[in-house]
C-alpha cells in the first residue's frame, strides 16, 4: 500500500532515556535522571490524595467536557469557559491545530530550535515547516518573524504561528517590547493564529517578560497554551491546557477523541491547580538549582546561556555523544540535543540537590577525560 513521503521520512521525537534503560545497559543501581525537565519534587500531595479517592471509579468513562477542569482553569485565568479546552499534554493541542487549520501544502512557522513537536505534527499531516533563525544569544527574533511572514505568508500559505516562550531546549524568551511589536502587526489578523506555548512560563525570573492571557483577549487570533508536567509534577498523566478564540476552543472540541484526558489526570489535574505550597517550593528548588548549576558551570569554564525554565542548554565544547556515554557510565543522564541542531550542547534539567551535585561531580570528571574540540 502507497505511504505519503513525509510519513515515510518522518523522524520521530525521542524522548529522554529512561532510567531502568540505563541500569539495564551498565549494569548500575543509582541513577540520577535529569534529561526531561521532570519535576524533582515529584507529585502534588493534592494530586495524590485526590487520585487515590478517583482509583475506585475507574469502571466510568472520563468526563468528555472536562467540567470541573475548565471550571477550575476559569476561575485561575479569569476567563469563560467557552475559551479554554484540555489536551491529553500540549502537544496533542499543537498536533490538533495543525489539522484543523492547515490543508497539505500549507505551512506553519516557528523559530529555529523551537520544540520538535510543531514540525513533527506538521510533516504528519503534510504540511510544511517554515524556520526563522535565532538572533544572537539562541534568542527568537520575532521581528524577523514578522518580516518573513510579510514577505512570504501568502506565497507559503502559513496559517500559524508557533512561539514557544521560554523556549524549549534553549531556555531563552522573548521579552513583552518584542511581543507587543509582533502583535502590532500580526494581532487581528484572522486569517492566521499565534500560538503561544507557555509551557515553562511559571518559572520565569525576567522582569520585562508577560505571559500571553492578557494578549489574548485583546487579540483575536492568539492562542496560549500550558502544560501540567512541569510545575505541577503530572508529566506521567499527560494534560495540556488551552485557551483561545471559542472558534478555535469549539473546533478542537469538536475533532479531539471525547475521552482524550483520562479520569485521574483531570482529578490530579483540578487539585495540582490548587496546591499552592508545592507550586511554591517547585519554583524555588527550581531557582536554587539554576543558580547552583550557573555557578559551577563557570568554574568549569563552560558557556551556557541563562534560563527561563527548569533546565539550562550548556556548551561541551566536545563532541557530545561521548560525554553524553561517559556520563551514562557514571549513572547521570542529560540531554543531547542534536535533533536541535547543536552537536556539542547538552541540556541539564534541575533536580534536587544531591542529583545536581552529582551531576556536576560526573561532568567534571569527564571533562578531565575528554578533552575540548580543536
Amino acid at each position: 500500500m502507497k505511504v505519503s513521503p513525509e510519513i515515510l521520512n518522518l523522524i520521530p521525537y525521542k524522548p529522554g532515556k529512561p532510567i531502568s534503560e540505563t541500569q539495564r545497559e551498565y549494569g548500575i543501581s543509582k541513577v540520577y535522571k535529569l534529561a526531561s525537565n521532570e519535576n524533582p519534587l515529584g507529585v502534588s500531595p493534592k494530586a495524590l490524595e485526590a487520585v487515590n479517592q478517583a482509583v475506585s471509579r475507574l469502571n466510568l468513562y472520563p468526563d468528555p467536557t472536562f467540567y470541573d477542569l475548565v471550571g477550575k482553569v476559569s476561575e485561575l485565568w479569569q476567563l469563560p469557559r467557552n475559551k479554554i479546552t484540555i489536551g491529553n499534554g500540549s502537544d496533542e493541542l499543537f498536533d490538533l491545530l495543525i489539522r484543523i487549520y492547515c490543508e497539505p501544502g500549507e505551512g506553519i512557522i516557528t523559530t529555529e530550535a523551537a520544540f520538535s513537536a510543531y514540525p513533527i505534527s506538521a510533516q504528519a499531516a503534510r504540511v510544511k515547516t517554515h524556520v526563522v533563525p535565532m538572533k544572537p544569544g539562541l534568542k527568537t527574533d520575532l521581528a524577523a518573524m514578522s518580516e518573513y511572514l510579510k514577505k512570504n505568508r501568502e506565497k507559503d500559505k502559513i496559517r500559524l504561528v508557533f512561539i514557544p516562550n521560554p523556549n524549549n531546549p534553549t531556555g531563552t524568551y522573548v521579552p513583552a517590547p518584542e511581543v507587543d511589536a509582533f502583535l502590532k502587526d500580526w494581532g487581528n489578523h484572522d486569517e492566521i493564529l499565534i500560538i503561544f506555548d507557555e509551557a515553562y512560563t511559571e518559572f520565569v525570573r525576567a522582569k520585562d517578560y508577560r505571559p500571553a492571557l492578557d494578549d489574548m483577549r485583546r487579540y483575536s487570533n492568539v492562542i496560549v497554551t500550558r502544560t501540567m508536567s512541569k510545575i505541577f509534577g503530572l508529566a506521567g498523566l499527560r494534560v495540556g491546557l488551552m485557551a483561545g478564540p471559542e472558534q478555535a476552543v469549539d473546533l478542537i472540541n469538536r475533532v479531539r477523541k471525547p475521552f482524550n484526558v483520562n479520569e485521574l489526570a483531570q482529578v490530579a489535574a483540578v487539585a495540582a491547580l490548587q496546591d499552592s505550597d508545592f507550586i511554591r517550593r517547585t519554583i524555588e528548588i527550581t531557582w536554587q538549582g539554576l543558580d547552583y548549576f550557573y555557578k559551577e558551570l563557570q568554574k568549569l569554564g563552560v558557556p551556557y546561556v541563562e534560563s527561563q525554565g527548569n533546565f539550562v542548554l550548556f556548551d561541551t565544547e566536545r563532541d557530545v555523544m561521548p560525554v553524553f556515554e561517559s556520563l551514562l557510565r557514571r549513572g547521570v543522564i542529560l540531554r543531547p540535543v542534536l535533533n536541535y541542531g547543536f552537536k556539542t550542547h547538552l541540556r541539564m534539567s534541575v533536580g534536587l540537590p544531591e542529583e545536581n551535585e552529582a551531576a556536576i561531580k560526573a561532568l567534571r570528571d569527564v571533562f578531565q577525560e575528554i578533552p575540548k574540540r580543536k
